[in-house]
């Protein structure tokens, strides 16, 4: 494609080919806009990354429940009605997960990538893109904006970067398994049997937990005292520093999974999940570590069923960047101080696979409205990515009053994904309010209707 052709009033340059940077330029492409995305890998890689596809997942593999009751199931619901393009492709190469959708990522990181590559409209750049280009732009460089890049957005945004860490899983190979002691199942047998359960009686789980504790860490010289992490991708060393009972009640829970050869009830469990089309690879769900990789050997092996597992790849943790949305940015994702220039996906401080394609398909559309000359699409509250772009984007819950002085202050923001608390309330009944399932029905059914009629 030669460069020549693209009209500048007309064309987006795209920073970060992941999952918000991919759904960007497939919004934009297919409403006859030209797109340049640039991607610096393989030329230059992240700390988490393996690969060079565009749209690769470098954690879990899951994008969370499907059900529309739930708060992530809405997000992904709204996003079809909107014309998302990469939750279709999910669909497509979805593995066996019960209630959730989840993928086999490497087979859907090369279908997006082969969608992007055969697109007319899409010229995928390989180069690392260290200052904010003129002109239309959205900035979807992620997590793992490298460090450059980064300094050209603290100079523009006047404000202090700031991170977390997170961490990936372990993957092991489903051969080296042993089924004496797995079984297969899902929670309360809800969908398919789609999970490896590894039950530990307490004596098991007791011996699991001192080596976990004990374990040594690889050290990262940007971690300081004041590390945050981000809850739901805490490493299991984290949680398991809280108390010896913390990981029961959480990734280890052993409620609703019972091996149907014993029909015992289990002190805890450990699951894995697929993570890829051929069933020959599982993930350790809720396992991100940072431990030290013999460490890691030592704690997998010591899992009833994981004895003489074959661990394909150890876990590994990684600095996570986002902005101060609430300073920098409208609820369309575009900055409030230059016209044009969008940001999108966890750089805006969202959290969650779902969420970064949501924020990619958000800033893509109202990218294409600013082209286009048509109004920007606000989406209300009452919907789950209108919520979460106002959350985000209004400081107001960062207010708080200093108990020292009186004065008000504002809190740093905190990374966040879809949840209910987030989403403007109904006015429902005392019963309403009591049942949980029939309250999260009414919302749902709320957004879903408000999505289709500002579509229509």
């Amino acid at each position: 494609m030669e460069s020549g052709k693209w009209k500048v009033e007309n064309s987006v340059k795209i920073i970060g080919a992941g999952l918000a940077g991919s759904e960007a330029a497939l919004q934009l492409a297919k409403r006859g806009i030209k797109v340049k995305l640039y991607e610096m890998r393989p030329k230059k890689m992240t700390g988490a990354h393996v690969g060079e596809d565009c749209a690769e997942f470098v954690c879990s593999n899951s994008l969370g429940s499907s059900d529309v009751t739930n708060a992530s199931g809405l997000l992904k619901a709204e996003m079809e009605i909107l014309g998302g393009e990469l939750i279709k492709i999910a669909k497509e190469h979805a593995v066996p997960a019960g209630n959730a959708l989840a993928i086999a990522r490497e087979d859907f990181a090369n279908a997006v990538t082969e969608k992007i590559k055969s697109n007319p409209n899409i010229e995928l750049i390989r180069e690392e893109i260290t200052e904010i280009p003129d002109g239309n732009v959205i900035i979807a460089s992620g997590p793992l904006t490298s460090n450059e890049l980064a300094k050209s957005i603290q100079q523009f945004t006047e404000t202090e970067h700031l991170h977390f860490f997170d961490a990936i899983a372990p993957i092991v190979e489903v051969d080296s398994i042993n089924f004496d002691k797995a079984f297969w199942g899902s929670r309360y047998d809800k969908g398919e049997a789609s999970y490896i359960n590894c039950p530990m009686n307490k004596e098991e789980y007791e011996k699991f937990y001192n080596i976990l504790i004990n374990a040594p860490r690889i050290e990262q010289h940007d971690i300081d005292k004041d590390t945050k992490f981000f809850e739901s991708c805490l490493p299991v060393e984290v949680l398991a520093s809280r108390g010896v009972d913390t990981l029961r009640f959480g990734p280890m829970k052993p409620v609703g999974l019972i091996d149907k050869r014993t029909g015992v009830e289990n002190y805890a469990v450990v699951q894995l999940r697929q993570d890829n089309s051929a069933k020959t690879l599982f993930n350790l769900v809720g396992f991100q570590t940072n431990l030290k990789w013999g460490a890691q050997k030592e704690l997998v092996h010591s899992i009833p069923g994981l004895e003489n597992a074959n661990i394909i790849r150890y876990g590994v943790m990684h600095r996570n960047t986002f902005i101060n949305a609430s300073q920098v940015l409208n609820p369309t994702f575009e900055t409030k101080k230059r016209q044009g220039l969008f940001f999108a996906g966890q750089i805006t401080g969202t959290e969650g696979y779902t969420e970064s394609i949501a924020g990619g398909l958000l800033a893509g559309i109202n990218m294409a409205n600013r082209i286009l000359e048509k109004d920007l699409l606000i989406l209300p509250q009452e919907t789950m990515l209108g919520a979460l772009a106002h959350y985000i984007t209004d400081k107001a819950h960062l207010a708080h009053i200093s108990k020292r002085d009186g004065s008000l202050r504002y809190l740093p923001p905190q990374p966040i994904n879809s949840n209910w608390a987030i989403v403007s309330p109904m006015n429902l009944t005392k019963q309403e309010r009591k049942n949980k399932k029939l309250k999260t029905e009414m919302l749902s059914k709320r957004a879903i209707e408000t999505i289709k009629d500002i579509i229509l």
